[in-house]
């Protein structure tokens, strides 16, 4: 296990797993394998990855708060509960339009 990622074996919560920060982005690793990471975000109000492409489709999952996804120039507004694929080479942004907690998955593929 690297020490970057969550304990296996061990019951946890994503939204109690990564505390705010203000005026920042918080990430922690959960798993980070050859096939796709999953990673835990935390974004103060406000706070924004620019737009970006990755090269294999990544899905996000609310845990807390409110946040806007942007796809291809879409604005996708989502809450605590819902999910959304990002299809990889597409442009992508996430924003938090209050404070809100992500899980990140990406699964590479060939």
């Amino acid at each position: 296990m690297s020490s970057n990622e969550f304990s296996k074996s061990q019951v946890f919560s994503f939204s109690d797993s990564v505390d705010y920060a203000d005026g920042a982005i918080v990430s922690k690793t959960v798993l980070k394998k050859q096939t796709g990471n999953i990673s835990l975000f935390a974004f103060a109000k406000g706070e924004a990855l620019s737009e970006h492409t990755a090269p294999f489709d990544a899905l996000i999952d609310v845990v807390d708060g409110k946040g806007e996804i942007t796809i291809g120039g879409n604005p996708y507004t989502l809450e605590k509960g819902q999910s959304i694929i990002m299809p990889a080479n597409i442009p992508h942004a996430v924003r938090a339009v209050e404070k809100f907690k992500m899980v990140l998955t990406m699964i590479r593929s060939n």
